[in-house]
């Protein structure tokens, strides 16, 4: 399989509207696919982005204007109450002296921007992995946090936002692992993930949000597909995540491992999957660097660093092996 990944930088909004002309008619069949009146309002998405997240406003309406000021693509970027969908991915905080997140995003390629986007849209420049076009599913910011999400592990679906609009709004408004913390568990969330933040100081808190009940705030270093305890047993074994949050921990607490070791483990079994037909094959591991405001992107036989101090953008092909 081959896929193509891009990073662009974008400040005005004209490389996002390029963006969003490529991409819109694919997310516009998915929001759709339970139909327009499954999805809430435009008033009802302006209403609960202003309570929620009223400083990320502002770029919502830009981006707004920007995609043609439509209702449909209003109510879309709201990320407001949007279709359910589940991830697999991998995340844990090296114990050396570099901060240092690492994780794997396992998601089908069918599905995903494959889109480093660097911006500077509100109070923090911002650099990231694109998703739903406004969101991020991991990222890192100027004032040296960084931020990446695995799915909970749990079916329940309420009312609250996708967690790709989450995640931009902690890196446009925090700067630490504990303001983030603080905004991760007063935004709800329509399904159930983890979010785990680490800041320049080494500063760490992993939040388990879910739509149904109150967001626990944890130290946690690994993170999977479940909380704090396996609830969706059929979801759990296809998917390994306790066996996965085991290896992790092991690795933390017995071994003592360079910064390049720990990374390797990410591109072999048990976390690399290369289940792509089931929509959880590891599409790149992202080593997130707070205090270096940079993003490595690895593969088994490739690796892209970008830095916020000097962002190049570029676009690669990147080849991944077949299942065994």
């Amino acid at each position: 399989m081959q896929f193509p990944f891009s990073a662009i930088s974008d400040t005005g909004g004209e490389r996002w509207k390029h963006l969003f002309d490529e991409l819109w008619p694919a997310y516009r069949d998915w929001y759709l696919s339970e139909g327009a009146d499954a999805r809430p309002t435009y008033l009802e998405c302006r209403s609960a982005i202003k309570s929620s997240m009223p400083e990320l406003v502002p770029t919502w309406e830009r981006l707004v204007d920007l995609a043609g000021g439509g209702d449909l693509a209003a109510r879309f970027l709201s990320l407001y109450c949007p279709p359910a969908y589940l991830s697999g991915c991998s995340q844990a905080v090296w114990p050396g002296a570099e901060p240092l997140l690492v994780r794997n995003y396992d998601y089908s390629p069918q599905a995903f921007d494959g889109v480093v986007i660097k911006t500077a849209w509100g109070r923090h420049n911002v650099m990231g992995t694109s998703d739903c076009l406004i969101g991020l599913v991991d990222g890192v910011n100027e004032a040296g946090l960084g931020v990446s999400l695995t799915f909970g592990g749990r079916r329940v679906v309420g009312t609250g936002f996708g967690v790709p609009i989450i995640l931009r709004y902690v890196l446009e408004t925090c700067e630490t692992a504990e303001e983030a913390g603080r905004a991760l568990s007063s935004i709800p969330t329509h399904m159930s993930y983890n979010v785990t933040a680490l800041d320049a100081r080494r500063r760490r808190v992993t939040v388990y949000m879910a739509p149904d009940r109150k967001a626990v705030v944890s130290n946690a270093a690994v993170a999977t597909n479940h909380q704090e305890d396996v609830e969706w047993v059929a979801h759990a074994r296809e998917t390994a995540t306790v066996e996965r949050e085991r290896f992790l921990l092991s690795r933390l607490v017995l071994h003592e491992e360079s910064e390049d070791r720990f990374i390797s483990h990410f591109m072999r079994p048990p976390l690399y999957s290369l289940a792509f037909w089931r929509g959880f094959g590891t599409l790149y591991t992202a080593a997130l660097y707070p205090r270096k405001r940079a993003i490595a992107y690895h593969w088994p036989n490739a690796e892209w660093r970008l830095s916020m101090d000097a962002f190049e953008e570029g676009r690669r092909l990147i080849h991944y092996p077949s299942e065994a």
